[in-house]
């Protein structure tokens, strides 16, 4: 397969931090011809020690490098037998959790970097790691293909150990399961990213690994090496067919071009000549030109990760979590208060109407007010328990109306998905999780002060509950009440996915 006719896969790499993500996705690049070797040299030299230099390709910024952590996402290109896949490498550090969301909001599959060094694996799924957390803001955000590769295995003892490997794999199997994965349908992959032991070739030094096997609807796959296991993967159905929307990760002033706003597609197509709108700063402005990985394009599809130049908005006017669509079609705006239904996952005391944790919902991290609490449903049957609670805890469900502090673009989770679902912080932790069952739009001019008062008149049906709601879930994310997390995972209903499709 030619690389003009490879499938696109946006591919994050998620973990707790010193797992070894950038120097096994870096050794990964190198290993798949998309580093020069010379370029390494000169990393190494720079570095003074070896064992970084692959970390170093993706760790760009000057603070990473000097601390050797990633602090903001990093993305990469190379091709593999199937795909022409972009890397997406998140920071693990929970300091840095609101990057490492807006890498994964913009991801197919996510590779789950698990340490099997002595002490780093049981640090990563305690309470205060990152590995346990990392997974679930994964499936929470829509990533519903994943691969557990398990790390530094050339640390082990004694190194390449086969019982350390399968004691990772049975315990964070178990919690993959809790959240919503299928155990059966997660390849598993025992690597040394350092040294590239299994990344792209067998591994001489571990003979008793006698490879992967999984097991999905679409069918059964099977390999040994990590690479392989990203071949195994399947391209999402791309929703080309729907209105353009361009979640925002970045905006760059480039000298000579101007203007160019960073993102990825989610819905819809663009095109050079295109007029787009940005919300919820209310701009419009005519595309000139589009890129991906340096390379000009006449047409984007859903899935790709695009830089494009825009005409008469200063970068000052843009930021990341804004959202790009169409001008004449359905273009995105603002929201003045949305109405979800969401499962208060880890909260230490009592939720109450004025509680405002940070939502991230697709790039935007904006602080968003519980401005009134209409009703507490019961996970079992679905039926509604009380109407207006004064309270909410750890373990609820509840359909709650909030509304933005700042301004912020989200749409219904039944027409856009990746705009419609969302993670709530607080405390260094997430606490909730739901999917926006409507949204009012906000008219320009209208202050937030406006939005946090009452519902104007004849609104009243905006807020109140879809009844089919509850019945559009699958029955059994009803009764699977044993533990807060599967509920959370299973509210969020997987999007279709296609064994070829077109990117």
């Amino acid at each position: 397969m030619g690389e003009g006719d490879s499938i696109h896969m946006n591919i994050v790499i998620i973990g707790h931090v010193d797992s070894g993500k950038s120097t096994t996705t870096g050794h990964l690049i190198y290993q798949c011809g998309g580093l020069e070797p010379r370029l390494l040299e000169k990393l190494e030299a720079a570095v003074g020690k070896g064992s970084f230099k692959f970390a170093w390709v993706l760790d760009k910024l000057k603070v990473e490098r000097e601390r050797g952590i990633t602090i903001d996402i990093s993305l990469w290109k190379f091709h593999t037998r199937r795909f022409s896949i972009t890397i997406i490498d998140a920071p693990g550090h929970r300091d840095f959790i609101k990057n490492m969301l807006t890498g994964t909001s913009q991801a197919d599959a996510a590779v789950l970097m698990v340490s099997a060094a002595p002490g780093e694996f049981e640090a990563g799924v305690s309470r205060q790691g990152q590995t346990r957390e990392h997974a679930l803001l994964a499936y929470t955000l829509g990533v519903k293909q994943l691969l557990l590769c398990v790390n530094k295995m050339d640390l082990t003892e004694p190194p390449y150990s086969q019982r350390r490997f399968e004691e990772v794999v049975r315990g964070v199997s178990l919690y993959l399961r809790r959240i919503g994965y299928s155990p059966a349908a997660v390849p598993c992959v025992p690597v040394s990213g350092w040294a590239g032991e299994n990344v792209t070739l067998p591994s001489p030094k571990m003979p008793w690994f006698k490879g992967w096997k999984v097991k999905r609807k679409e069918g059964f796959g099977k390999g040994q090496t990590l690479l392989e296991a990203l071949d195994s993967l399947l391209p999402p159905v791309r929703p080309s067919n729907k209105p353009l929307r361009v979640p925002l990760q970045d905006v760059y002033k480039i000298g000579g071009i101007g203007t160019v706003p960073v993102g990825k597609i989610e819905t819809g197509i663009l095109k050079p000549g295109m007029n787009i709108s940005f919300a919820p700063a209310n701009l419009s402005a005519e595309v000139r030109t589009i890129e991906m990985h340096h390379e000009p394009l006449q047409v984007a599809f859903p899935g790709y990760n695009v830089g494009f130049n825009i005409k008469n908005i200063a970068v000052k006017n843009l930021r990341r979590g804004h959202v790009a669509g169409n001008s004449r079609s359905d273009p995105p705006t603002a929201a003045a208060h949305f109405t979800a239904q969401v499962i208060i996952l880890n909260h230490p005391g009592f939720i109450k109407a004025g509680y405002s944790p940070v939502v991230d919902c697709h790039t935007a991290h904006v602080t968003c007010q519980f401005a009134e609490l209409f009703e507490k449903i019961d996970r079992r049957s679905g039926e509604k328990l009380e109407d207006n609670p004064s309270v909410l805890k750890s373990g609820d469900s509840a359909t709650v109306r909030l509304v933005p502090k700042k301004p912020l673009c989200v749409e219904r989770f039944f027409d856009y998905p990746p705009l419609g679902r969302f993670a709530a912080r607080d405390l260094k932790q997430t606490v909730a999780v739901g999917v926006i069952k409507s949204v009012e739009k906000k008219p320009v001019g209208v202050t937030r002060k406006q939005a946090l008062g009452q519902s104007p008149k004849g609104e009243g049906k905006e807020h109140c509950p879809d009844p089919s709601f509850g019945m559009s879930l699958p029955g059994w994310w009803w009764t699977h009440t044993w533990l807060p997390a599967p509920t959370a995972a299973l509210l969020l209903a997987p999007q279709p996915l296609s064994a070829s499709t077109h990117s």
